[in-house]
C-alpha cells in the first residue's frame, strides 16, 4: 500500500470511530431517558394506574342500578350484589345513594349519599369498596362510570415494558409552523366517536431524505403537545392503533420530536380506556423503529 493509501485506510478508520461516536447515545440523554421511562413505569402500575381498569359503563339519563349483582344496570366485577344506585339528571349531574351497610366511602367518608362531580373538576368525586373505586368521566358528550380495582389481574400479571434500543438520531429538531388561526381537525377514538381538536400549527421534520408534518393535540396552558401517531412497525413491533409523543411547547420556532420517548397508549394495556387515534396527517408513511413496542401481557 503507498503511503498515500495508508493515510486514506487511517481517515477512514477515524472517520468511522467519528461516526460511531455521534451514534452513540450520550450518557446524560441514556440516563434521563432510563429515568423517564422508570416513572411511567410507576405510573403505571401504582394502585390507581391504567391497569387497574376493570370497566367503563355509560350512564342512563333517570336511575342506574350497580352492584356485581347480574340484576343491576352497572355490574362490577367483584363486591356487593347491589351497591347502590346512580342517578343521573337531565342536566348531566349526577349522585350516588349507597346501601345500608356497604362499607363504601365517598371521598373517604362513610355516607350514605353524594354528588358525584366529575374528571374536569376539583378534586372529582371517588366512590372506593374495599379494593374497587369508582369515578364520574364524560366520553364524547355521554356520562360514564369508570372502574378501577387496585387487585385487578392486568396489576397483579404486568408483563413488563419493552423497547427499541435508544438511537440518538430518532430525537430529532423539527421546524414549528404556526397556523394564523387555529384549525379544526376531527380526532376520533378508539370507542368510534370523533370530536373537533383545534390545532395551533403542525411540525415539520426530515428523515431520510423525505419531509413529513405532524400535527399536535393541544391539552391545555404551558402542557407539553401530544403528537398521537401510527406508522409502518403499527401492528407489528408496536401497537396497532397509535403511540404517543410528547413535546415541549416550541420556542423560536423548533421543536424537538423524540421518537425515543414514544410511549403506548393506556388502551394498548386495558379495553376500558378511551384513546385518540391519528389524524391523516399523523400515519407516517415510514418505519419508526424506536421507542416502546407492543405490550407482550394480557389486555382483553
Amino acid at each position: 500500500m503507498t503511503r498515500w493509501g495508508k493515510i486514506g485506510a487511517v481517515l477512514v478508520y477515524f472517520g468511522a470511530v467519528l461516526a460511531g461516536w455521534a451514534a452513540s447515545p450520550n450518557e446524560d440523554y441514556v440516563a434521563d431517558l432510563r429515568a423517564r421511562r422508570a416513572e411511567r413505569l410507576e405510573r403505571l402500575t401504582r394502585a390507581d394506574g391504567w391497569l387497574t381498569l376493570v370497566g367503563l359503563h355509560f350512564l342512563a339519563v333517570g336511575k342506574n342500578s350497580i352492584g356485581s349483582g347480574t340484576d343491576n344496570a352497572i355490574v362490577l366485577p367483584k363486591g356487593l350484589a347491589h351497591l347502590g344506585v346512580v342517578t343521573l339528571a337531565v342536566d348531566g349531574t349526577a349522585s350516588i345513594a349507597l346501601n345500608p351497610g356497604a362499607d363504601a366511602r365517598v371521598d373517604g367518608r362513610e355516607v350514605l349519599g353524594a354528588k358525584l362531580s366529575g374528571e374536569g373538576e376539583r378534586p372529582p368525586a371517588q366512590v372506593t369498596c374495599d379494593t374497587l373505586s369508582l369515578l364520574l368521566i364524560e366520553r364524547g358528550g355521554r356520562k360514564a362510570l369508570r372502574v378501577r380495582d387496585s387487585a385487578a389481574p392486568r396489576r397483579a400479571d404486568f408483563a413488563g415494558l419493552e423497547y427499541f434500543p435508544i438511537d440518538p438520531s430518532w430525537r430529532i429538531e423539527a421546524r414549528w409552523v404556526e397556523y394564523q388561526r387555529p384549525r379544526e381537525v376531527m380526532i376520533a377514538n378508539t370507542l368510534g366517536q370523533e370530536s373537533p381538536a383545534l390545532i395551533p400549527g403542525k411540525a415539520v421534520f426530515e428523515r431520510d431524505g423525505r419531509t413529513f408534518e405532524l400535527l399536535p393535540l393541544v391539552e391545555g396552558v404551558d402542557e407539553p403537545l401530544l403528537f398521537v401517531i401510527s406508522d409502518q412497525t403499527s401492528g407489528k413491533e408496536t401497537y396497532e392503533a397509535a403511540r404517543f409523543i410528547y413535546a415541549d411547547p416550541p420556542e423560536n420556532g423548533k421543536l424537538t420530536l423524540d421518537f425515543n420517548m414514544a410511549v403506548n397508549p393506556p388502551c394498548a394495556f386495558t379495553p376500558f380506556a378511551t384513546c385518540p387515534l391519528p389524524p391523516k396527517e399523523n400515519r407516517l408513511p415510514i418505519a419508526v423503529s424506536a421507542g416502546e413496542k407492543k405490550y407482550a401481557g394480557h389486555v382483553d
